[in-house]
């Protein structure tokens, strides 16, 4: 099984972000990307936060996590009214980029 991220360094952060978005990151890997930020600025460029410099290297519009979320959140009821059971947040990660962001 091959690495999707081989190659795709900043795919990782994106996909982080979209996690956090939606509420569904967790606290260990929060730590290792803010331990990480020196590092992503030299890589990507941008200044602040990790989040900044997905936010900056996409040119996400202000408010993009929250309309993530928004998308998450409405998505959630209707998949738990069809489905019987929470839907998967790394399924929902995996599509809303693949979908919004093709690589």
């Amino acid at each position: 099984m091959t690495d999707i991220y081989e190659g795709k360094p900043f795919l990782k952060l994106l996909d982080a972000y979209v996690l956090d978005a939606i509420g569904a990151l967790d606290a260990d890997s929060d730590a290792a990307l803010t331990a990480m930020e020196p590092k992503f600025r030299e890589l990507f460029g941008g200044t602040g936060d990790w989040r900044s410099i997905v936010v900056q290297r996409m040119q996400f519009p202000e408010g993009m996590a929250g309309a993530i979320n928004e998308v998450w959140t409405k998505g959630r009821v209707k998949f738990i009214a069809a489905q019987g059971h929470e839907p998967d947040p790394l399924e929902f990660m995996r599509s809303f980029v693949d979908t919004n962001f093709p690589h």
